[in-house]
């Protein structure tokens, strides 16, 4: 009787057959096609794993504002900007370039007041967001290291605004593992392609299973999450079959342990088929629920959708959950006229608000950290007196944390009198990087991956957790 050959060509074909219009995210292909040579003995990338330290927190969500929100006239509040609107002021940089420039201090579009008992000075561009006020870390002194869009967004989510890194969101999951094989550890919910594209939840040289999984608001979230089989019968024939060759196919390589979690993938796609159609079924949710996010019934529209979603999802074990409001286009980006910050504010402020509430209420505020953040600010000046516009900030930027071992109701760091510098401490990338890393009970100079001959981790060679935001 003929034996069967150590290496069955055709299983890859039969793979690749099953995988056509099926539910595998790319991350599970590149994993289930990678080439069979000896790796790390790692049985199960997605394995729950232990954290350095006692954690505060058990998941992420993080909100990205994609486009530039303006800290002066959100978060950061400038009396200055109001009495000295039209001063002539001196810089040494302008949209990255060089020189001793001109400019004219621009008033901000937005009052502000101060919320809640801590007194924290919100603008009226986010008033729902305000009522949160006690619940919230305002960080007043973020940096970045680019003023372009494309290298903020990559910085802001790898540490790296060169070259391509794992998001913070694959290092999440590379360092934690899943509390739910059903459902991929790190998702992202993005009603379009952002700056810097796929790289934003991209692993890069971490394993392919820590790849975020994009979802897309509509009618159909996931593509091709229903069977292609007539029936359930034949969907187990066909797994059946797989599972059969995948056997014979890992007999021959018991030297590579990781081959056994590439074949695992299969098992995760298939746990998503039985599990996503529910969880995006929002139809027994309250009618209060809906109204708290402020999303009609039966809507699968706007940053509502998203955020409801987002507590679903961290429900359900999801380790690091992302949402961005918007793509590289009708954003954030208010070159020409401030007004467009508006309607893009109560798409989000709303909903934001509703999260947080909801989360809390449910006592999963203790255990969730909710981080708010864009890629950069908008400058305090402009070319003009009466401009009516921002350009791209990178000096100094606002951005908010919520929820486990966060300090509630208090602000961080301070910018100059103006919004233009920051004055006194500074959060650049990598130590706003290291605080989140802590917070879910890793010590960021030990979560490495050794690639290439060097270990590389998601704060490179920098980066200090931040100790005056901790609780």
């Amino acid at each position: 009787m003929k034996s069967h050959p150590a290496y069955d060509p055709s299983r890859r074909g039969f793979l690749r057959s099953m995988a056509a219009g099926s539910i595998l995210s790319p991350a599970f292909l590149q994993q289930l096609f990678a080439s069979d040579t000896p790796r790390s003995p790692v049985i199960d990338p997605l394995a729950p794993k232990a954290p350095h330290f006692p954690a505060k927190a058990k998941r992420v969500i993080f909100l990205f504002m994609s486009g530039g929100v303006s800290h002066v006239d959100s978060w950061d509040p400038k009396p200055k900007l109001f009495s000295q609107a039209g001063k002539e002021i001196r810089v040494d940089e302008y949209q990255g370039r060089k020189g001793d420039f001109k400019m004219f201090l621009n008033r901000p579009n937005w009052e502000f007041q101060p919320h809640g008992q801590s007194g924290t000075e919100v603008s009226s561009l986010f008033p729902h967001m305000a009522e949160c006020a006690d619940d919230l870390c305002v960080i007043r002194s973020m940096q970045s290291n680019h003023t372009n869009h494309y290298e903020a967004t990559l910085g802001i989510h790898t540490g790296s605004f060169t070259f391509a890194r794992p998001s913070i969101g694959s290092w999440v999951s590379y360092g934690l593992g899943s509390e739910n094989h059903n459902l991929p550890s790190f998702i992202v919910i993005a009603p379009a392609t952002p700056y810097a594209g796929n790289q934003v939840w991209a692993s890069d040289f971490l394993p392919g299973a820590h790849q975020g999984t994009l979802v897309v608001p509509g009618a159909e979230p996931v593509a091709n999450i229903r069977r292609r089989t007539d029936t359930s019968h034949l969907q187990e024939l066909e797994l059946r079959a797989i599972r059969k060759m995948n056997r014979r196919h890992l007999a021959n390589r018991a030297h590579d342990p990781l081959l056994d979690a590439r074949l695992r993938s299969f098992e995760t796609a298939f746990g998503m088929q039985a599990e996503v159609p529910e969880l995006f079924d929002l139809s027994h949710e309250t009618d209060a629920t809906h109204r708290l996010y402020g999303l009609e019934r039966g809507s699968t529209k706007g940053f509502a959708w998203q955020c409801l979603v987002a507590r679903r999802l961290a429900e359900r074990g999801v380790r690091f959950i992302e949402l961005i409001d918007s793509g590289s286009s009708n954003n954030w980006d208010s070159h020409s006229d401030m007004s467009a910050h508006g309607p893009l504010a109560r798409n989000v402020d709303r909903a934001v608000s509703g999260l947080l509430r909801d989360l809390k209420s449910r006592g999963m505020l203790e255990d969730t950290l909710v981080v708010w953040t864009t890629e950069f600010g908008r400058t305090p000046f402009n070319s003009t007196a009466d401009h009516k516009g921002r350009e791209h900030h990178h000096w100094v930027f606002s951005s908010w944390l919520a929820g486990a071992g966060v300090r509630p109701g208090t602000v961080y760091g301070e910018s100059d009198p103006y919004g233009i510098q920051v004055a006194r401490d500074p959060v650049p990338m990598h130590d706003f990087h290291a605080t989140l890393l802590h917070l879910m009970g890793m010590d960021h100079e030990r979560l490495t991956y050794h690639h290439t001959g060097r270990d590389y981790r998601l704060t490179d060679v920098a980066g200090n957790v931040v100790r005056g935001i901790l609780a």
